[in-house]
């Protein structure tokens, strides 16, 4: 397994740092914003990786794609609801690890195109953040009930199957063709909240699902009239 020089070390390094800063930040907007704002805030993410894939991949984005983009955002501002005080700082860090996340998915493509395997992007990802979390966590470290520890370890599952399910889409296909459907997670979260957290959306959120997955349907099949 080959890493390809110093050249993709630092395309490596962007991913994770910019990976790392993704999750921290989320991590800090869970934790201080309702679930459903700091979910929507990470996933602004896709958008900033359409813009980091133009400047790093030189990759083009096509009208309808564009028309997609543009829509899903506007699906989003229904969920995210800015006139009800979400421009904040606990926000703007959530904005700040979507932009970090989509520069990382950006640098995930640039190392596939390098050659890089994607087993060992993830690797180097998950070496680096486990590290970078040491300093982090050592202050407030303190001991776990098994039901804890069993969540965690569920979590980092889940996470490392995500991890591996990204890796895999944007080493296929463009950052811009792949982002907007990452949007999906929209409904699975909203699916996940009610089933074990009682959480129901209200009417807005639920516009926005539809306006989201309407954007993602169209996406699909403008992509597919483009490829015949």
């Amino acid at each position: 397994m080959r890493s390809g020089g110093s050249k993709n070390t630092l395309i490596l390094t962007g991913r994770a740092v910019g990976g790392t800063i993704g999750i921290f930040c989320n991590f800090y907007a869970v934790d201080h914003l309702v679930i459903a704002d700091a979910n929507m805030m990470n996933k602004l993410s896709p958008f900033f990786a359409i813009l980091f894939s133009f400047f790093l991949l030189k990759e083009k984005v096509k009208p309808y794609q564009l028309l997609a983009v543009i829509a899903a955002f506007t699906g989003a501002m229904f969920i995210l609801k800015p006139g009800q005080g979400i421009v904040s700082f606990p926000a703007l860090i959530g904005m700040i690890g979507g932009m970090g996340a989509g520069f990382a998915y950006a640098n995930v493509r640039l190392a596939s195109e390098r050659g890089v395997p994607g087993p060992f992007i993830v690797f180097f990802f998950s070496v680096f953040s486990c590290l970078a979390a040491v300093p982090v966590m050592l202050p407030v470290i303190k001991a776990v009930t098994i039901r804890q520890l069993m969540l965690l370890l569920g979590a980092g599952l889940a996470a490392t199957g995500g991890q591996f399910s990204v890796t895999a889409a944007y080493s296929a296909a463009p950052a811009r063709e792949i982002s907007v459907y990452d949007y999906t997670q929209i409904l699975f979260s909203a699916l996940m909240g009610y089933l074990f957290l009682g959480e129901i959306p209200d009417g807005s959120s639920l516009i926005g699902y539809v306006i989201i997955i309407a954007a993602g349907v169209y996406m699909f099949f403008a992509q597919r009239r483009a490829e015949k």
